[in-house]
């Protein structure tokens, strides 16, 4: 379900704590690779108009000359698609905690799956020695 609607699974999965933790990473992702794109165009029409050799064009960044206009977009287009990266793992990892989850929701856990460790005393050679007895229980 997540697959398809992020946080779906969850839902199914009856976790909803995990739904901000969800829409927040994806929405964190989509909002900075929505700024990065807004800012790659703005300094790629700045550029554009300065080379473009028409006087009547108002230069937005006079203060930037053209190899700099260049890195600041290959800075922000870069940053555009690492946001996008890292969306499509935060959907990734949302889809796997929701498949992991509902496979694990069934799943037994009581008494007879268990493993204690607790102190022990014990007799060496008649002497009183104190150290850890582990019991693992097994349910068949």
């Amino acid at each position: 379900m997540s697959t398809a609607l992020p946080g779906a699974g969850q839902i199914y999965n009856k976790k909803y704590w995990k739904l901000p933790i969800v829409y927040g990473g994806i929405g964190t992702c989509v909002y900075f690779a929505i700024e990065n794109q807004r800012l790659y165009r703005q300094y790629l029409d700045a550029f554009l108009i300065r080379v473009d050799g028409d006087s009547t064009t108002t230069d937005a960044f006079p203060f930037y000359n053209e190899r700099q206009l260049i890195e600041l977009q290959n800075i922000y287009r870069d940053w555009r698609d690492l946001s996008f990266i890292i969306g499509g793992l935060v959907w990734a990892l949302n889809v796997i905690d929701a498949h992991v989850d509902a496979h694990l929701y069934y799943y037994n856990v009581d008494e007879d799956l268990s493993m204690r460790i607790q102190p022990n005393l014990f007799y060496v050679n008649q002497f009183p020695a104190v150290g850890f007895r582990m019991e693992i229980k097994f349910s068949p």
